[in-house]
């Protein structure tokens, strides 16, 4: 059975799903069996789509107008294209020719798969790269000290000379877990 879902970014008149209901209806898909979303495709709580991937079963086919009208992203596509294929499910685009239930069509997705994962792995490298380059230039990445150093080694002699960690957190004004956990920090290091 063929099975629909569409999705617009925004609820209200400005933005209407009638040119994707007609296009899904036109390819035999009964109204009935049309979910849709009226939200960001960006959010990760969409209520028709989490309904369409519920209702869907081994055998049946989802259909939709657009690629970009399911994932938020092209892993997050994969994602559930992947789950639909484990149900048995196959998957079709419209616009873009895409189907999972032919040859030609799983080839393609395979190879959108594949340029996710080039496009995550050049990110990962390039990240890599831009940090060895501050390394060497004497800046270390990551999240800057809740206590700066010369305060912190006031905070290391005050405990040293007796002071209780709730005495040096109210001379310092500084938060007890921050103390906790910067002082379990040095001692790591």
């Amino acid at each position: 059975m063929l099975i629909g879902y569409m999705r617009v970014s925004t609820d209200g008149d400005r933005q209407s799903t009638d040119l994707q209901r007609d296009a899904l209806i036109s390819v035999g898909i009964d109204e009935r069996n049309i979910f849709e979303d009226k939200a960001s495709g960006a959010k990760d709580d969409r209520v028709g789509l989490v309904q369409v991937l519920e209702y869907v079963k081994s055998g049946d086919t989802l259909v939709v107008w657009k690629l970009d009208r399911l994932g938020r992203s092209l892993q997050h596509l994969i994602e559930i294209v992947n789950k639909l294929k484990a149900k048995g499910v196959g998957f079709k685009s419209l616009t873009e020719g895409m189907d999972t239930s032919i040859p030609s069509g799983e080839l393609l997705f395979h190879v959108f798969g594949a340029l996710a994962q080039f496009e995550r792995s050049l990110i990962k490298e390039r990240v890599n790269a831009g940090l060895a380059a501050a390394k060497k230039r004497g800046r270390i990445g990551g999240r800057p000290r809740a206590i700066p150093q010369e305060k912190m080694e006031a905070i290391v002699e005050a405990l040293n000379n007796g002071m209780s960690k709730a005495a040096v957190c109210r001379t310092f004004e500084v938060k007890r877990s921050t103390l906790i956990d910067t002082l379990n920090r040095m001692k790591k290091a």
